[in-house]
């Protein structure tokens, strides 16, 4: 599964920016859709309220091509983070971006990601009560620690089961019986996404060669995550990395040390690391389809109730 996070994030610039917004429209998002054609690949969409309401285009641009419409959440802010915002704002936020997206779209929305990965015991409830049946907020095996706001709950991360999973009503991070299937994102300890593929090439070989193998012993699909505003490129505009913390060590590692690793091999360089991805899986034979595809197929189609 190719995902997708779709927001107005400015990379050079670390801040929300609605000509970033613009960017994404008119260049990140063709040329994502262009690689999706040439390797007849379904991917899913994880859209901001945001970005949607500003630029429905971005939403509908997709929805000739077999895609998936799903939700990022209402806002990308710092503040809005779903690990610190109350049940009811949460419960808020997931509503009006589903009405959001389905207005534009005219499809039904069930899948969820949260922005920045960041949940918290309210948000499988809030899921539920909103009428999603899918998050992909969970990132198995994966650690963050300073290099990401939430760090401290991202830890979580490390005992979260591997494999898709039913989660528990009272957290997303463990399983159990609730409605909600969670798709976790692929680690190998490092997060197997578009930052990492950007910052250390070489080690995503080794990456895409070790989730290869684990698939091969327990068919654990593949799970990428990249962003339409890593193929575009901003840095002809003269940089100065906004400061979103007003803690000197949150602000050494969550903004400078990683706005500055983060703008390695933006735009066209990205594209063609993405692409070499992608190859490897082909010549592989593996099936690209969205979130909601693989959850339908495996928890509710031909092989009945799956138990993970």
């Amino acid at each position: 599964m190719l995902t997708n996070d779709v927001e107005t994030t400015s990379i050079w610039f670390n801040r929300l920016r609605d000509e970033t917004g613009l960017k994404v429209l008119q260049e990140g998002m063709p040329f994502l859709l262009d690689i999706y054609g040439k390797y007849n690949i379904k991917s899913t969409f994880y859209f901001t309220g945001y970005i949607a309401k500003l630029y429905p285009g971005v939403v509908k641009m997709i929805l000739n091509h077999g895609h998936e419409v799903a939700s990022h959440g209402l806002s990308h802010k710092k503040e809005h983070g779903f690990d610190q915002m109350p049940y009811q704002k949460q419960l808020q936020h997931l509503k009006e971006s589903k009405m959001i997206l389905e207005d534009i779209s005219g499809k039904e929305v069930i899948s969820f990601r949260a922005p920045a990965l960041r949940v918290n015991e309210n948000t499988g409830k809030a899921l539920i009560e909103a009428g999603y049946s899918i998050d992909s907020s969970i990132a198995s095996q994966r650690f963050d620690l300073f290099m990401s706001f939430g760090g401290i709950k991202k830890l979580k991360w490390l005992l979260s089961p591997r494999l898709p999973y039913r989660t528990s009503v009272e957290s997303l991070f463990e399983k159990g019986d609730s409605p909600i299937v969670e798709v976790p994102l692929s680690a190998t300890f490092l997060p197997y996404l578009g930052t990492t593929m950007r910052l250390f090439p070489l080690l995503t070989k080794w990456q895409h060669h070790l989730l290869h193998f684990e698939n091969s012993i327990n068919q654990k699909p593949i799970v990428f995550d990249i962003h339409p505003n890593e193929l575009i490129d901003e840095s002809y505009e003269k940089r100065r990395i906004s400061r979103r913390s007003n803690k000197a060590f949150a602000y050494l590692f969550q903004d400078l040390i990683r706005a500055k690793l983060k703008a390695k091999n933006l735009g066209k360089k990205a594209l063609d690391l993405y692409e070499r991805e992608i190859r490897y899986f082909k010549s592989r034979n593996y099936k690209f389809i969205t979130v909601r595809e693989y959850v339908e197929n495996t928890f509710y189609g031909s092989q009945g109730n799956h138990s993970v």
